[in-house]
């Protein structure tokens, strides 16, 4: 099942690069706080490297001045999700975290299959602005599109 708006994120064990690999568990990134977690299927990959993370780039400091945290998730491991920030110029503050295994998003109901492409597991592309750890808003890709999860799109739903 997908999770839906209302709904709690599931609490999952994540690892981040922070002076060494460091396991970050959902309840610490979501508990408190106002968080846009964007994912995609992979880093490096095109679509992603070229837009889905560089527009979460661009318009960071918007995100932040609206108090609301930016952490983008992908089913790959923390070093190549470290070395991707770095390629990209992501900011401090913008947390690069990994989903290696894929177990946040299974819980979700996120995941897809790309062993077409030689990529196993990976995340759908989606965007979703949680309070509290509580989904409010959800914004899932139909495959092969790139819409509803840019940065754009989600802060222009988040207009207050």
């Amino acid at each position: 099942m997908t999770i839906q708006i209302g709904d709690t994120i599931p609490e999952v064990a994540l690892k981040h690069i922070h002076d060494g690999v460091r396991v970050i568990d959902t309840p610490t990134l979501f508990t408190g706080k106002q968080v846009v977690l964007f994912a995609v299927p992979g880093a490096f990959t095109p679509t992603c490297s070229e837009h889905h993370l560089p527009g979460f780039v661009e318009h960071f400091g918007t995100f932040r001045k609206r108090g609301i945290d930016v952490i983008c998730i992908a089913v790959n491991d923390p070093f190549v999700m470290q070395a991707w920030g770095e390629s990209v110029g992501v900011p401090d503050g913008l947390q690069m975290v990994s989903d290696g295994n894929g177990d946040l998003v299974k819980a979700m109901g996120l995941e897809m299959d790309a062993s077409a492409y030689g990529m196993g597991l990976r995340a759908k592309r989606f965007a979703l602005y949680a309070d509290d750890g509580v989904v409010k808003q959800l914004f899932v890709e139909a495959p092969g599109e790139f819409k509803v999860s840019s940065a754009e799109h989600v802060l222009a739903q988040l207009a207050v």
